[in-house]
């Protein structure tokens, strides 16, 4: 069995590269996923890795062990594994994969999301996404990138359930839309609970504190307000989402 051992490695490199910087993963149309989970949800959907990563201590780990299965892993070093992940603590096997073009919308719902900078929203919506029956995601350039390492670990698998787009703007994809289109408001918008939806369904989603822009607000046929207690502003945009999404599934399920 061969070890690569050295984090100078160019394979090494370019896979710690992929794992950090979002305009290689761009022009490659590659990503680096990370940890047992991943790499079982990526098999789960039917999806074949370009290439298997395991460290020298993953090798004995019966959970990764199971997931090599079939495959010619390639073996790093710890300290060489190590320099290619994000997670502070490696998990042991990780895999470059092919990024879904994301073109073709699945059924269901679709969220667009507008300039949300923290990849753990990012990628917690998604999993709220996937979880509540919506088939695709849309986001702008001013989202985290959906295939960050940061983004795939809040993600939990979510990223191969979904057809997942980053685009320079929303504007076309908005007004290309054929279903109903939804933004969250504060207030004065029509309460969650007695709003009338007519699926599919876009929900539109920004940034804490400035909330979509003028031009994506201007999409929306239906403005949606979730109550709160007195004298609280606003909730996490991940949590208005979850809450959004679930009630559009609850009611789709008892239709």
């Amino acid at each position: 069995m061969t070890v690569i051992a050295s984090k100078n490695n160019p394979k090494v490199q370019r896979w710690a590269k992929l794992a950090r910087h979002s305009r290689l993963r761009r022009d490659e149309g590659r990503a680096l996923i990370e940890g047992p989970h991943l790499v079982a949800e990526l098999l789960a959907a039917g999806l074949k890795p370009v290439a298997m990563l395991v460290s020298e201590t993953g090798l004995g780990n019966r959970e990764i062990a199971a997931l090599l299965k079939g495959f010619d892993p390639i073996v790093l070093s710890d300290s060489a594994f190590g320099s290619v992940v994000d997670a502070e603590t490696p998990p042991g096997i990780a895999a470059e994969i092919e990024i879904p073009s994301g073109t073709k919308g699945g059924p269901g719902d679709t969220v667009f999301l507008e300039g949300i900078q923290d990849p753990s929203n990012v990628g917690a919506i998604l999993r709220s996404a996937a979880a509540f029956g919506a088939g695709r995601a849309v986001l702008d350039r001013g989202c985290a990138d959906p295939w960050s390492p940061k983004t795939l670990r809040a993600g939990m698998g979510a990223h191969f359930r979904l057809a997942i787009q980053q685009v320079r703007s929303l504007e076309d994809h908005l007004a290309a839309f054929s279903g109903t289109l939804i933004c969250t408001v504060p207030r004065d918008g029509v309460p969650l609970a007695t709003a009338k939806f007519e699926h599919p369904l876009g929900w539109i989603l920004g940034a804490e504190g400035q909330g979509i822009s003028e031009a994506a607000g201007r999409h929306a046929k239906l403005k949606v307000t979730i109550p709160m207690a007195a004298g609280v502003e606003s909730l996490n945009v991940a949590a208005a989402a979850a809450i959004c999404l679930y009630e559009t599934s609850r009611r789709a399920a008892r239709s």
